[in-house]
């Protein structure tokens, strides 16, 4: 099989997910709800996790019940200072910038957050460009519509030359199938078993960290298609 492209998750994908940077935009998230809507904790965790399960992300829940502007509310839970979790990762960009493919990134959250992560990263001129929310028109993963939005702003390539890494089986899944191939990033998996499928699995591969890629997919560094790109 030929790939062309290949999109990436931003939180905990191209970044360990156990270094505590989700858990405090998590508890911001909690307290633009407190604040912002005057609702009680006991009350913001029960419809964080049902916007959650509903609609891909709590934003979008938000949006749609209590008509919360966007961009004060991205602005308010991406307030972190990212540098005190996230260190450049000489490895991970040496092993995306020998992929040959067209890479974007393809995020529920905003492209400010994902510059900034990039940033910190010394990832920031890997990627073909950014779909986030806004691109998304605000319909999130797991929606098929935003998988079938992300595929339009990427240049319509056929799903079955794709290629999505993401730490959401959830996401994989309708990713799947619709006809990607998928790789779970699974930063918690143990070593010794980091490359091993989760139980009835929705994901094709999976890795602990996305180094790993060569042995999971090596025909990536593949030559391309006769013509692609001209």
């Amino acid at each position: 099989m030929r790939y062309t492209h290949l999109f990436f998750d931003l939180d905990d994908t191209l970044y360990r997910s156990d270094n505590g940077l989700w858990e405090v935009i998590r508890e911001r998230m909690s307290l633009f709800m407190v604040q912002r809507l005057n609702m009680s904790p006991s009350q913001v965790e029960v419809l964080r996790e049902r916007y959650y399960r509903e609609y891909g992300t709590t934003l979008r829940g938000l949006q749609l019940h209590y008509q919360v502007d966007a961009n004060e509310y991205l602005a308010f839970v991406h307030d972190v200072d990212l540098q005190a979790y996230l260190q450049p990762d000489p490895a991970l960009r040496e092993m995306i910038h020998s992929l040959p493919q067209k890479k974007w990134i393809f995020t529920n959250a905003d492209a400010n957050h994902a510059l900034r992560v990039l940033d910190i990263l010394r990832l920031e001129n890997c990627f073909e460009g950014i779909i986030d929310i806004r691109a998304l028109e605000f319909v999130c993963k797991p929606e098929p519509q935003a998988f079938e939005r992300a595929l339009f702003l990427a240049g319509s390539p056929s799903p079955g030359s794709c290629v999505l890494c993401d730490d959401a089986l959830h996401n994989l899944s309708v990713a799947r199938e619709l006809g990607f191939v998928t790789v779970w990033v699974n930063h918690n998996a143990q070593r010794t078993g980091a490359n091993k499928l989760p139980p009835y699995s929705s994901t094709h591969y999976a890795v602990q960290s996305l180094v790993d890629l060569p042995q999971v997919l090596p025909e990536l560094w593949n030559h391309l298609p006769s013509g692609y790109g001209e």
